[in-house]
């Protein structure tokens, strides 16, 4: 550089930092400042209007599924498991096989038992049958019976009035000492007549009572009933539909199409019903439990459309959902030991309320998730309610609940 252009740029230096020119340097800088602070204010009151007052994000969540755990019916010794952890299932696939001999056995038995109680009632109407017959022959015997003894009693009249004549007719020796012995041998004997008839007309009673006792007796057990409707025969049949039942049980089928996870059967392990086999997981039916601050909350609800991105794939695959539900209570509020805010030093925490979110079906059969990975959420509170028919139907009462 020239002697002559270094006194130059001094020359101008020195002009520039003269009193003069202070006051419009920083008019010009506090205008740079003040246009810069413009722009940034219209800039956030934009982002603000557009983006910041319409979504409400959070990280805190995380993928969930109503996971169907399998568990036997019946009691029995394990013969046959068919799937390992991990492996994918449909709806229907056989998952274990318990020893069915045993239920083999009692469905033999109750099989037995019905056809017994059938022939068991069928005998019972027969004696129904029968009784009328019985009922109608006691009934003419005591009839015989009566008529028998009313015979009787007239036959001891006539032969005690014969006596009485005989007997007035000895004095005067009409009557030989014979007939008169004849007399009184024939009232004897019509009186022997009589105690029989009699002792018969008790008889004839005592059987006819008893047919009619036995008659009613037989008639409960069949009363307004066929051999189809006897209660008999219904409970013998129900034993019989449970002995089926019982040897279908020991097939245990996947309830729902998923994953096997957390298998705790072995072969020849003899389980109880109810214990806990194994579950399965419904992969294509997840959902996302998304735990937003309790001041997120105030413009979300059902039904608004909802973006979710996976740490698993990252930023680059986007799911989208809607929200179907909301939690009844904070976490804090179902924990095993809850706060006691009403006690001691109190700080106030933010509380988050657990937000249900489906995911949509196809996208979810595209790229699987699994149960418990992190999502990132992000929730169009100023979005239409009822993007899909799908998630309406999985909490069409939801539907119903009123805006947060």
């Amino acid at each position: 550089m020239s002697h002559s252009d270094s006194q130059a740029i001094q020359t101008i230096s020195t002009a520039d930092n003269a009193p003069g020119n202070a006051p419009g340097k920083r008019k010009k800088l506090f205008t740079i400042f003040a246009g810069v602070v413009a722009v940034v204010a219209i800039g956030y009151g934009t982002y603000w209007y557009f983006i910041g007052s319409r979504y409400v994000t959070t990280d805190n969540a995380y993928t969930a599924v109503e996971i169907s755990q399998v568990t036997p019916a019946v009691n029995g010794i394990v013969s046959e498991v068919n799937v390992v952890d991990t492996q994918y299932v449909h709806q229907g696939d056989v998952l274990v096989v318990i020893d069915s001999r045993d239920a083999t056995l009692a469905l033999a038995q109750a099989e037995a038992d019905l056809g017994r109680a059938e022939r068991r009632v069928q005998s019972y109407f027969a004696n129904d049958t029968g009784f009328v017959a019985q009922v109608q022959a006691r009934e003419a015997e005591q009839k015989r019976s009566a008529a028998q003894l009313l015979s009787a009693q007239a036959d001891l009249q006539r032969a005690e009035l014969d006596l009485r004549r005989r007997e007035a007719l000895e004095k005067s020796g009409s009557v030989s000492g014979e007939e008169l012995t004849n007399a009184r041998t024939t009232v004897l004997t019509m009186q022997a007549n009589l105690k029989a008839a009699e002792a018969g007309k008790i008889q004839a009673d005592a059987n006819r009572n008893a047919t009619v006792g036995a008659q009613k007796a037989s008639t409960v057990l069949t009363a307004n009933t066929t051999v189809d409707t006897n209660p008999e025969v219904v409970l013998a049949r129900a034993k019989l539909e449970q002995a089926k039942l019982d040897l279908e049980r020991t097939v245990l089928r996947a309830p729902v199409e998923g994953v096997i996870a957390r298998r705790q059967v072995q072969v020849g392990q003899r389980v109880q019903a109810g214990t806990a086999l194994l579950s399965v997981v419904p992969t294509r039916s997840m959902h996302v439990d998304a735990n937003f601050k309790e001041g997120q909350l105030s413009q979300v609800h059902l039904g608004q459309p909802v973006t979710m991105k996976a740490d698993i794939y990252g930023s680059a695959i986007e799911y989208h959902g809607t929200v179907v539900g909301v939690a009844g209570g904070t976490g804090s509020a179902f924990a095993v030991i809850p706060a006691q805010n009403a006690t001691g030093n109190w700080i106030k925490v933010v509380q988050r309320l657990p937000v249900r979110i489906s995911i949509d079906r196809k996208e979810l059969a595209e790229k699987p998730l699994s149960v418990g990975l992190s999502m990132d959420v992000s929730i169009d509170t100023r979005g239409k309610s009822g993007s899909g028919s799908e998630n309406t139907a999985m909490n069409s009462s939801a539907a119903k609940s009123p805006t947060l």
